[in-house]
């Protein structure tokens, strides 16, 4: 090993002994349940007090959309906000989302995926799951505290008024401190119709051991269209509460929720609203809810059935893949990586170097966007491409995007670019390109959105 790299390997080790003694040990996302591959996920590592990566999620603020509904269309009160006061890495692997306030006056943030295309393949299952800490805070003081991690259809972005048509996924919801987890699902026109608006069909239950205010539990939910009729389920901790299936929807009904081009994940605390005020009877906060109790976020992930390696339909293009999966390369080698989820990154990476993966699936929805996760420890003026090919090392690239110096070898961050529409199976090559001679950079995973 060079001994550029030798010295990067020893300073990131040091880095991350220093740490690990500076704070307690947090859960590590999890590896994929056997048979499931990893589509996206965030464990939100990162200094404290930094905001969550830009590359992962947008923030949104003030009192609703441009052009949307009031108060976030549910009237909920505060003000959301990008301040690090009220959403933040914690330093210790979490996220806190932390309202403030008194009367009728507070803010608190809400953040949600870049990504809008979480959706299953036909004949696979879709998870979505968050471990997650409530706020804890019960009682009178907990009165208006309504935390939530949901997803909602992407048809929703720049429209804002075709809620509850387009689907609504509330993984968990609480409200007023309540030991109890709701899973919902929105749909159809409100009000009324075949999903109960602007109730929702949901069911709720206990926090199983610890209550859900006072310990981190596991939220989860399933899309799964391996089995006709399709359906829609609940958990926490592993445990199912709530399912709702396709046979419960006239056909118009659940295209409109699960025809396009798939979800959105959300996280926040909204304080007073419909939600709060009809379970306590009268309007929230008051008087007596205190300020300042976050909820925490230990990792947001989202897997799909059917494994990381060859399928009978191949790859799924929007799965996570492996950079060190491929069928064959040129010029570059594997190394252990240190980046979240552990395993190996393909490294040593220069000019006319390529890799290649067989078989990926796109579907017939086009992707127009691919994503890699990248790090280099190149030197001053060091730079170069990443692109994608097609079918051919050599054919014209369907996008790309530069990377240079991002603090280390192991120093990892995930750089989107635009693709040319792409549907149906093809081989892909990742080809690199560089105006000098020297290693420019190392090759996590990458993946393909809609």
């Amino acid at each position: 090993m060079p001994h550029r790299r030798i010295a990067a390997v020893l300073a990131t080790v040091l880095t991350m002994l220093t740490w690990l003694a500076a704070h307690p040990a947090q859960a590590a996302l999890p590896p994929p349940p056997s048979g499931w591959s990893l589509v996206w996920a965030d464990d939100f590592t990162g200094p404290a007090g930094s905001l969550p990566d830009s590359a992962n999620w947008i923030i949104d603020t003030g009192h609703s959309y441009p052009g949307g509904p009031a108060n976030w269309g549910t009237g909920e009160i505060q003000n959301y906000t990008a301040d690090p006061a009220n959403v933040s890495l914690d330093g210790a692997g979490n996220l806190r989302i932390t309202p403030r306030g008194s009367g009728q006056n507070w803010t608190s943030a809400r953040i949600e995926t870049r990504r809008a295309d979480f959706k299953p393949a036909d004949g696979r299952i879709l998870r979505i799951e968050g471990r997650i800490q409530m706020p804890n805070v019960t009682g009178e003081q907990a009165l208006g505290y309504w935390p939530a991690f949901w997803a909602l259809g992407s048809p929703y972005r720049g429209n804002y008024w075709n809620w509850p048509a387009i689907g609504e996924f509330d993984i968990m919801e609480n409200v007023n401190g309540i030991n109890a987890v709701w899973g919902v699902l929105h749909c159809g026109v409100n009000p009324g119709g075949p999903c109960n608006e602007t109730n929702g069909l949901g069911a709720s239950r206990a926090c199983p051991g610890s209550t859900c205010q006072s310990a981190f539990h596991t939220y989860r939910f399933e899309w799964d269209r391996s089995v006709s009729p399709n359906q829609l389920r609940w958990y926490v901790d592993g445990q199912q509460y709530h399912s709702v299936s396709q046979a419960q929807f006239d056909a118009t009904t659940w295209q409109n929720m699960t025809g396009h081009a798939g979800y959105f994940i959300l996280l926040n605390v909204a304080m007073g609203g419909a939600f709060p005020n009809g379970v306590a009877g009268f309007a929230t906060p008051t008087a007596a809810t205190v300020s300042g109790r976050p909820m925490v976020v230990d990792y947001v992930a989202v897997w799909q059935s059917g494994g990381s390696g060859q399928q009978p339909g191949g790859v799924d293009a929007r799965s996570t893949i492996q950079a060190e999966s491929f069928q064959a390369q040129s010029g570059t080698a594997v190394e252990a990586t240190t980046d979240v989820g552990g395993g190996q990154n393909v490294g040593w990476i220069g000019n006319g170097d390529w890799l290649r993966y067989d078989n990926v699936n796109f579907g017939s929805e086009p992707a127009r966007q691919f994503s890699a996760r990248v790090a280099s420890g190149a030197a001053a003026g060091v730079s170069g491409l990443v692109q994608v090919r097609l079918d051919s090392p050599t054919a014209p690239p369907i996008g790309d995007f530069a990377v240079a110096n991002t603090g280390g070898w192991q120093s990892w961050r995930t750089v989107p670019a635009n693709v040319s529409p792409v549907t149906g199976t093809h081989t892909v090559y990742l080809t690199f390109s560089s105006g000098q001679p020297a290693d420019f950079v190392n090759v996590n995973w990458f993946t393909f959105s809609s």
